[in-house]
């Protein structure tokens, strides 16, 4: 099996990760800058022939990230490389993924047609904004979920009197199949969103009163939505207040709202690496997708179901 993992600089630990599940060594590339800062890059290694996973989400600073991604994708494709398959575990610019007003860009798709442009021939994701933007690409995709991963530790810190809280009506799917999972009941919060990264609670639907609350979302941003639903549930009577998501983006002062907040701890994997700035981060448990994402790579190698991963 001739296969290859690099990394950009989003997330080289995650490569790394991923590689010493895998039991291989990450691919010696360099991945710098000229003096006028566009980005240089040469793979050190020969990838002639080769399988090539490229480990790089395309987080903050997004437009660096893609661009290393995209440059990265095109030394591979000049070098012979027989397949280049883009790990991308948080896809950026997902969250215009229709036209939601007039005049207004559909980013999803534009990136899915800037990836297969540059040679990317298969993609590797998790947990998409929308499962729809699959749909965008004209390759492969395998659409991984990190359930797995936070299931896990929910499990543990699981109470009898434990509910999901969807934090929006287009996280109730999501937050329905966790419910079931846990065994627990379902809380939907219903909102509406005057303008964009604001959030107005307009009524919570289900039991909270004495309850424990797991917050149930995809990404957080600017956490202005995660903490008007916690502070809303608390108001309503709920114990225990925690969220979960699978990308924590964390944009701003985010952090430093979170450990204001109600909110008693906050789950997340390590999709978008989790960085300090000075914040105490005592209410961050940070998991690791790493042995997801190898498994799947194992299993598309290897020519094996990748859906049997979330049976």
């Amino acid at each position: 099996m001739n296969l290859k993992i690099l990394s950009g600089n989003a997330n080289p630990k995650l490569a790394q990760g991923i590689c010493a599940k895998l039991g291989v060594d990450l691919c010696n590339a360099r991945v710098g800058r000229f003096k006028d800062g566009e980005i240089q890059v040469k793979i050190l290694d020969n990838v002639r022939g080769a399988d090539c996973y490229i480990v790089q989400p395309t987080s903050p600073p997004v437009n660096e990230n893609l661009m290393e991604l995209l440059i990265i994708t095109d030394a591979l494709k000049r070098a012979s490389a027989k397949n280049i398959i883009a790990v991308v575990p948080y896809y950026g610019y997902s969250r215009q993924d229709r036209k939601a007003e007039p005049r207004v860009p559909i980013t999803a798709r534009l990136v899915a047609d800037l990836l297969a442009t540059a040679g990317i021939t298969r993609l590797l994701t998790l947990d998409l904004h929308a499962a729809q933007i699959q749909g965008f690409f004209n390759i492969c995709v395998d659409h991984l979920y990190a359930s797995p991963v936070l299931l896990s530790y929910l499990r543990k810190q699981k109470t009898p009197n434990t509910v999901v809280v969807s934090p929006d009506a287009g996280g109730v799917e999501r937050a329905r199949a966790f419910a079931k999972h846990l065994d627990c009941e379902l809380v939907i919060v219903d909102k509406r969103r005057p303008r964009p990264n604001e959030a107005a609670i307009m009524n919570i639907i289900g039991q909270v009163q004495d309850r424990d609350c797991i917050i149930l979302d995809d990404i957080v941003d600017t956490a202005g939505t995660l903490i008007k639903v916690a502070t809303a549930l608390k108001e309503k009577g709920a114990k225990k207040i925690l969220a979960v998501a699978s990308h924590g983006i964390f944009s701003g002062d985010a952090k430093q709202k979170i450990n204001e907040s109600c909110i008693e701890q906050i789950i997340i994997t390590d999709s978008i690496p989790l960085i300090a700035d000075g914040q105490d981060l005592h209410k961050f448990v940070v998991l690791s997708a790493a042995s997801l994402l190898a498994e799947a790579i194992m299993r598309i190698s290897n020519n094996k179901s990748i859906s049997a991963l979330f049976v």
